[in-house]
Parts: C-alpha cells; structure tokens; sequence
C-alpha cells in the first residue's frame, strides 16, 4: 500500500536544488514577494505527474495533511491526486474533496497551485450549485482567495455560463495585484473564444478604467486593428 512517506521520498529523489533556485525566483519567494517562504525542491510538472499517478489510491485525508505541507511540490502533488479523485469520486466523495480544498486555501498559496485545481474542485462542484462563496472569496483581501474565485469560473465558462466570469470580473476591476490583473483578463478572453459578443459588452463598458494588463490579457486573440483601437481608448461604447 502506497503512502505519503514514500511518496515524499520518491519526490526527493529526483530532487534537484538548481532548479529549486530558478523555482523559488520565479514563484517569487523573496521577502515581501507574494510567495514568501515557499519552499522548492526542484521537480519538473512531468515528473511530478508521473510520480503521482502511482499514489491516486492515498486517502482524502492523508491527502489534506499532504497540502498542509511546507513544501511546494508535496502541496502540487496533493493537488494533482485531488483532481484525479475528484474527476472518479461518488457525490459524497466530491463534497469532502471541496470541503478540504475551501478550507486549506492558505496552502493553495501560489497561482500554479490555483491554476491546476480551481477549475476541477470548486469549479466543478459548484457548477450548479450556490456560487456565494466565491463572490465572498473574490470580495476578501487575500490574493489566492481573489484567484480561486476568478479560476473556478473558467469551469462555468466551458459549460456556457457567463454571467458568474463577469460578475466576479467586475468586483476584481481595481484589485491592486497584477496576478489578479492577469487572471481576470484570461478568463474574459476565455469567455471571448466562447462569445467575443458577450465578451466585449463587458469590454466597451470598462476597458477605459480596467488595469491595462487584464485589457492585454482580455483582448489579446482579437484582430490586430480592434486590439490596437482597444488599447488607444478608440472603441465607443
């Protein structure tokens, strides 16, 4: 029977401290950067995918108490296999794995670790369900909370649901944080390629006032005349 122990030393040997250097520089680790403290131990996502596909029968709970880990890539791997349960998992199951996943958000602490599970955990549960929570997340001062909020909807998004994409879009409008900038400019352009209609309603009422990053990102599949009109404040609303 397969545990996190091993599983933690399979991940260590392949461990290799350069590339955890380059990680903690590009996940921004310094002080006062928005990955603070993070630790690496320097494993690529392909290994790590590989690594995990042995250990998809750990329990929920050995899994929870593997996201509440120091280290970046046991919180990675946590959240892999909790993707994979999910997709596999009867209703039950999938209530727990959402449970676990809303209330580590302080382990979901870096936009790689939000990017790969939003959209398969909270996105997928609360598809058709009471989506509060995350107007209460993308309302809050915590920057990960912001971006699970704005993540989960790309799930709403492949299933043809704007409105929620939009909503939390417009409450995210004038966040401070160019992670939050990047995120809700990709899920626009997101819903764009499903409706650029609907997309640039939402646009022609703020691109004059959004950051001009989350413009970039939102407008950046759209013919290079419309983009560069967008970008000169030459649209009429």
């Amino acid at each position: 029977m397969m545990t996190i122990t091993q599983l933690k030393k399979d991940l260590k040997s392949l461990a290799n401290p350069k590339k955890a250097g380059t990680h903690q520089r590009f996940f921004k680790t310094g002080k006062g950067e928005y990955g603070e403290g993070d630790i690496f131990i320097g494993l690529s996502m392909p290994n790590l995918r590989n690594i995990c596909k042995k250990y998809t029968d750990l329990s929920i709970k050995d899994l929870e108490e593997l996201l509440q880990s120091k280290i970046h890539e046991h919180r990675m791997s946590a959240l892999i296999i909790l993707n994979k349960k999910f997709e596999k998992a009867d209703i039950k199951d999938k209530e727990k794995i959402y449970k676990i996943y809303m209330r580590n958000y302080n382990y979901i602490n870096n936009w790689d670790l939000v990017d790969i599970s939003a959209p398969n955990i909270p996105g997928n549960w609360l598809l058709d369900k009471d989506k509060r929570i995350l107007y209460n997340f993308a309302k809050s001062k915590h920057l990960w909370k912001k971006r699970i909020a704005i993540l989960s909807t790309l799930t709403f998004i492949k299933n043809n649901n704007f409105i929620d994409t939009l909503k939390i879009s417009r409450i995210l409008l004038h966040d401070k944080h160019d992670l939050t900038h990047k995120a809700v400019g990709w899920m626009l352009r997101e819903l764009g390629k499903k409706d650029q209609t609907v997309e640039e309603r939402f646009l022609k009422k703020y691109y004059k006032i959004m950051p001009r990053t989350m413009l970039r990102y939102a407008i950046e599949r759209f013919e290079e005349d419309k983009r560069q009109k967008y970008l000169k404040g030459a649209i009429c609303g």
